[in-house]
């Protein structure tokens, strides 16, 4: 979840780039492990409609592929904002809410399918996109 700018990611991402000063003085350079976080790349936020997925295997898949997406694309995964059915538009007011409050770039979904639910998918896109300044990427491609 994404904190207020004096909250616990911030104080993270000061920490990690700054660290204490007998490290910023003495401590030779160490490679960091391949999966840590990059607070250089720009946050991506995921967008599921879960009436669109049957099982919670198939949920983990989706989000592991918004995150994989996300790695691929040069963007750190942030939070996913889940539609449940029955209380749309709870999870994309929510998102709206969080893009424009940490000026987020960017939002994926698994595919604009997950968009139908309000409209016509690309319609939706193109007003979310108008709306808040974020493109809106899809994980697959549709057929």
């Amino acid at each position: 979840m994404l904190k207020a700018a004096n909250g616990p990611m911030a104080l993270s991402l000061v920490a990690g780039v700054v660290g204490p000063p007998e490290a910023r003085l003495s401590a030779p350079a160490v490679e960091e492990p391949i999966d840590a976080e990059d607070y250089t790349r720009p946050i991506l936020l995921g967008y599921v409609h879960r009436g669109l997925i049957l099982t919670d295997g198939q949920m983990e898949t989706a989000k592991q592929e918004l995150v994989a997406f996300a790695q691929t694309e040069g963007f750190s995964m942030g939070f996913t904002y889940v539609e449940q059915p029955g209380t749309w538009p709870a999870a994309f007011a929510a998102l709206i809410d969080a893009v424009n409050r940490y000026g987020v770039t960017a939002v994926v979904l698994p595919s604009l399918l997950h968009f139908a639910v309000f409209g016509v998918p690309t319609n939706i896109r193109d007003a979310f996109e108008r709306a808040t300044g974020a493109r809106v990427l899809a994980a697959r491609r549709e057929p």
